[in-house]
């Protein structure tokens, strides 16, 4: 029988936090090791993603009794079910036997919650309400063995959850975007579901992410959206906050005389003036199109660290039609497929080890330079070594 040498963990050291964070004031990027090491997936799981609020779907798959979703944090399966008393619970989807996952389903709507393998029951507030021949067992403890608490919250009619059972407030790590989107025009209470996309990248998801921080690239690689939205430096204007940034595009100008097109996507056609693109670290996209009421919200999920999953969930207020909603997800999906072919290529270079860091633009790519110095801050709080 061979020995399994499990791999050496991943920590920052005060002196190399400190030569990074120097780096990076100088225009460097993170250490590219650190988009390729299964050390550092792994330790990211507890430095950034247990530590965050994630969003995992629609609060209206919660709205009543009994209602319930499930969700994947990290290595983490977590339930969010509706009370009797109308509260939100959330738990780790663990059962308290032998660790099996209780609930299976994604979605769906229950009065309790049993697990599958040996029928240990749970009510919807977590507690253990029955497991079968416990009366024959001494000293049984099932007060003891209910499910592990997580956290539950909404935001109109987005649903987020957190590992911890008592963390920072949601709207702490949202910070301002809930007021910047209504001031964009769009009342998040008047928008409803219309359908979620789901995709696979073969990159690291600081890679898509960085990717989706700046607009640096789109006059040269998305003409479509450069197009309709006014991409160049002067315009497109950039904000960063500590626990997000967004990207405010007006549309481009027309020329003088020139008249407008009418078919396919625009953005010149109703009350959202102009693009809006927020993310909320570490890994929440907000898209907002100009034109009529639309959003879309998803997370870049890490799969491995070559590998991410893409979401994104996308709404629509009530009055828009159908022709409008196909033409701007044309203008939508054009920028996805282009941003794959860049991201996917990236990744392919940092694991070439041609380079051991990168140089980004201190104007350009703003935002990327402040993402990548929270990642610092969080690995260096969770993942410190001596």
């Amino acid at each position: 029988m061979t020995d399994t040498v499990a791999p050496e963990s991943f920590s920052v050291s005060t002196d190399e936090t400190a030569r990074v964070a120097e780096h990076l004031v100088e225009g460097k990027t993170l250490p590219l090791e650190w988009y390729t090491s299964p050390e550092v997936a792994e330790a990211e799981k507890k430095a950034i993603f247990a530590s965050s609020w994630h969003y995992v779907g629609r609060a209206a798959d919660v709205e009543e009794t009994g209602m319930f979703v499930t969700a994947d944090i990290g290595d983490v399966p977590i339930v969010i079910v509706r009370d009797r008393d109308g509260s939100l619970n959330a738990f780790h989807n663990v059962c308290r036997h032998r660790a099996a996952k209780v609930v299976l389903d994604e979605k769906g709507q229950r009065r309790t919650l049993q697990c599958h393998y040996h029928a240990w029951t749970y009510g919807l507030d977590g507690s253990l309400k029955g497991a079968p021949r416990s009366a024959s067992e001494e000293c049984f403890p099932q007060q003891q063995l209910g499910l592990r608490k997580a956290s539950a919250q909404t935001w109109g009619p987005f649903l987020f959850a957190h590992l911890d059972d008592s963390p920072a407030d949601l709207f702490d790590q949202l910070g301002e975007v809930p007021d910047l989107i209504a001031a964009a025009g769009i009342d998040v209470d008047d928008l409803r579901f219309h359908f979620r996309s789901e995709y696979d990248i073969a990159c690291n998801w600081k890679v898509a992410m960085e990717n989706y921080l700046e607009c640096y690239h789109c006059p040269t690689a998305h003409p479509g959206f450069s197009d309709v939205l006014d991409t160049q430096m002067d315009a497109y204007q950039l904000e960063l906050e500590h626990t997000f940034a967004w990207q405010n595009g007006p549309l481009r100008p027309l020329p003088v005389n020139a008249v407008p097109r009418t078919e396919g996507y625009t953005g010149r056609d109703g009350a959202v003036p102009e693009g809006r693109y927020f993310a909320i670290f570490p890994n929440l996209k907000i898209n907002i199109n100009p034109g009529l009421p639309n959003l879309s919200i998803g997370p870049m999920v890490p799969t491995g660290p070559d590998d991410c999953h893409g979401i994104l969930d996308y709404f629509f207020s009530a009055d828009v039609t159908q022709q409008w909603i196909d033409d701007m997800l044309v203008f939508d999906d054009q920028v996805g497929v282009e941003d794959r072919v860049l991201v996917e290529s990236v990744q392919q270079g940092i694991r070439s080890g041609s380079l051991t860091e990168g140089r980004i633009m201190l104007q350009s790519e703003a935002l990327i330079g402040g993402f990548q110095k929270w990642v610092l801050e969080k690995y260096s709080e969770g993942i410190r070594g001596a």
